[in-house]
């Protein structure tokens, strides 16, 4: 047992024994110092990611305060100017010149107010550059007129007239309703100078006995906060953006505006919709819960093109209303290539340690395992029956006792195997010879086997049908030549008949009564037709008869000249019942391309024989495969059987016969000829037909029978004979 637990172990060669646990060592340990060093250089980029996103969110977090106190603290400035007497707001020049100088000093996009009256008065600047004056009245329509202005704020000329209706717009009614300081909806207009969008912080005006005067709103232009996010540091690497709670855009570090322009209407643009591939995502990352479920800082990694992202969602609210969210992306990438350089430095130290270290061990191994491969192949050489082996002195001692002891050991075997060597020849030589004897008398014994069962089965098959004809064509003889006779009586029976009615159209009661029981009329028109079909019939009968007696050629053992399309055409019609069409299937088609062939000189019956085989298994392949296919996929593939005749080289008659079937696969094709070979199931085939074909064409006329086939496409057997004339 413990020997032949031995010779089942799996053996490594010394090299390896000697070289791998050594490299092993190495790579372990060069891979776990590269493992850590990356998993701190992460641990460190998530650490700096953070401290950038913190520091990106506070500075943007002072620039809203600042940015967006601005209007608030001017319209509380501006309220309590009117609520002292110290603006006046009835003076429209003065007022208007006041906010003129004050969109001077602040970058703002309006300043205006509208009063309980209807009437108001506003300074706008939408390009940054020209500020005019809008001051309208209560009657309608054009009750606005729009003042362009000069570097003193004076009025110089009216622009445009429109109409316009504080009660109407949100921007007067919610800070009336609300009673106190708001923010309005951001707002978005086409304006000549350009789209544009803003927010307003409004607020409600008294004068000084507390009574409401209106409102007074101040504007400010919300794409100056994207040019402030554009010029962050980390809007190079990363990507910063402000939303409204319902995930619509208000200002970003991207290229792309928070609106878009759709037949000359602007519309703010949602997250889910921007181009830029970070806000969208981060806009379907909250999709579902929704971003007004966010109330504390949120942080989170998105993966996208094969890169993670570091984003950090902050809520951002002021004490008038406001209620944004601030959103912070850096990649990874940004923070990583420094340590992916250093890790592919890892990785190349790693490789040229594992090449050093590979180099030694070679260099050391092949030192101590040469003397011991010599052995080895010395040993293989004996094994594989070489004995002349002479091993060479190692310098190691124990070695060099080894490979001695090999040297005699070799000797003797080489003496002892020399003269087994002698004997196993004789031996060999022997059972060889009677093994070719056996062998030879068992496959002669097998086809003369198969030869002579086939040979008496078509001799009896041929008897009897042979028989069958003779007696079936006696009686049918008889009955065709006399329906010639009948045919010719009844003519003249019904020619007497037409001159007695001719001459005695009124004959006696009892004749018409008689006539027309048995539908003289229709007697005198079916008889002739009744009598026509019978000799059909027996033509017809006569024609099989012809084809069972030229298949048999039972008068034909021996060579003799014959019409090989005639043979072609009985086998035909003895298999006529299986090419007809069924409930299941349609009629399979045979198409005949004769060639014009002289007689050949065959044994008849024997290549009739052939014939059938080869017909009989394209029949079978032919509804093998029609059973894995509809009535309607048959009748559109109709299956055919194609067979076609010539003359090749004037020396040799071809036979093809084709089906478009299931075909027979390369390996199969290779045995299709071999004695009780058969691909049909059991019971449906002896695997004799193919064998007994290919000896009747090969050995009986020195022909060739060889089979092409495509799986899947259909088979073709090719049958050659010579034309010459030769002995039996």
């Amino acid at each position: 047992m413990k020997t032949h637990y031995l010779s089942k172990a799996k053996a490594f060669p010394l090299q390896i024994v000697l070289i791998v646990p050594f490299l092993i060592q190495i790579f372990a340990a060069v891979s776990l110092v590269g493992y850590l060093s990356f998993k701190n250089g992460q641990r460190a980029v998530n650490d700096l990611a953070e401290q950038v996103i913190d520091r990106t969110s506070d500075v943007l977090d002072e620039h809203l305060k600042s940015y967006l106190s601005i209007p608030q603290t001017l319209n509380q400035i501006n309220a309590d100017a009117i609520r002292r007497g110290l603006l006046d707001v009835r003076d429209r020049q003065t007022l208007g010149k006041y906010f003129w100088d004050q969109m001077q000093a602040y970058d703002l996009t309006y300043i205006g107010i509208g009063l309980t009256t209807g009437e108001g008065l506003g300074a706008a600047c939408y390009n940054g550059k020209t500020i005019t004056i809008d001051d309208w009245t209560a009657k309608f329509p054009n009750n606005t007129s729009t003042y362009a202005t000069d570097n003193q704020g004076n009025r110089t000329q009216i622009n445009t007239q429109w109409t316009w209706n504080n009660f109407t717009e949100s921007w007067y009614t919610q800070p009336i309703a609300a009673g106190k300081p708001i923010w309005g909806k951001i707002v978005t207009a086409n304006l000549p100078t350009g789209p544009f969008i803003s927010a307003s912080a409004s607020r409600p005006i008294y004068d000084s006995q507390n009574r409401l005067l209106g409102m007074i709103a101040t504007d400010i232009h919300l794409l100056k906060l994207s040019d402030f996010l554009r010029n962050l540091n980390i809007s190079q690497s990363g990507q910063v953006f402000l939303l409204e709670r319902d995930g619509t855009l208000i200002a970003s570090s991207g290229t792309e505006k928070p609106f878009v322009v759709v037949n000359q209407e602007i519309r703010r643009l949602r997250a889910i919709d921007s181009s830029d591939p970070i806000i969208q995502n981060v806009g379907r990352h909250f999709q579902t819960s929704g971003f007004g479920s966010i109330t504390q800082d949120t942080d989170f990694k998105l993966e996208m093109e094969g890169k993670r992202h570091f984003v950090h969602v902050l809520p951002w609210r002021d004490k008038y209303g406001l209620d944004w969210l601030m959103v912070v992306s850096v990649p990874e990438n940004a923070f990583m290539a420094q340590i992916n350089a250093n890790t592919r430095t890892t990785i190349a130290l790693c490789f040229a340690a594992l090449v050093v270290a590979s180099v030694m061990g070679v260099f050391t191994s092949h030192w101590i395992v040469r003397p011991i491969l010599r052995l080895n192949w010395a040993s293989e050489a004996m094994a594989s029956g070489n004995f002349n082996q002479t091993l060479e002195t190692s310098p190691i001692q124990e070695l060099n006792t080894l490979s001695n002891s090999f040297n005699q050991m070799a000797g003797q075997l080489h003496e002892s195997f020399s003269a087994l060597e002698k004997s196993k020849e004789e031996l060999e030589e022997r059972v060889e010879e009677r093994t070719t004897e056996l062998k030879n008398a068992l496959g002669e014994l097998q086809r003369t086997q198969s030869q002579v069962i086939q040979s008496e089965k078509m001799s009896s098959l041929g008897q009897l049908v042979a028989g069958v004809a003779h007696e079936i064509n006696n009686p049918v003889n008889f009955i065709h030549g006399n329906l010639a006779h009948v045919q010719e009586y009844t003519q003249d029976l019904l020619a007497l008949m037409q001159l007695y009615q001719q001459y005695n159209p009124y004959p006696a009661t009892e004749i018409q009564t008689a006539a027309e029981d048995i539908d003289l009329e229709f007697l005198q028109e079916d008889l002739p037709k009744m009598l026509s079909s019978m000799r059909v019939g027996t033509d017809r009968i006569r024609q099989i008869v012809l084809s069972l007696r030229n298949f048999s050629r039972i008068d034909e053992a021996e060579f003799k000249r014959v019409d090989i399309h005639e043979g072609i055409d009985s086998t035909l019609m003895i298999l006529q019942h299986r090419l007809k069409a069924k409930p299941e299937q349609p009629e399979i088609e045979v198409i005949k391309d004769y060639g014009t062939v002289p007689l050949v000189e065959c044994y008849a019956g024997q290549l009739n024989q052939v014939f059938m085989n080869i017909l009989v298994n394209a029949i079978d392949a032919l509804e093998e495969n029609n059973t894995k296919l509809t009535y309607q996929e048959i009748k559109e593939n109709p299956s055919q059987i194609k067979i076609r005749t010539s003359v090749v080289n004037l020396m040799w008659l071809e036979v093809a016969i084709a089906d478009n079937g299931v075909g027979i696969s390369q390996e199969f094709q290779q045995r299709i000829f071999d004695p009780f070979f058969t691909t049909k199931p059991v019971g449906k085939g002896t695997g004799m037909g193919m064998s007994i074909s290919y000896q009747i064409v090969t050995e009986k006329h020195g022909g060739k029978l060889e089979c092409f086939s495509t799986p899947g496409k259909g088979t073709e057997f090719i049958i050659q004979i010579p034309l010459g004339l030769r002995n039996g």
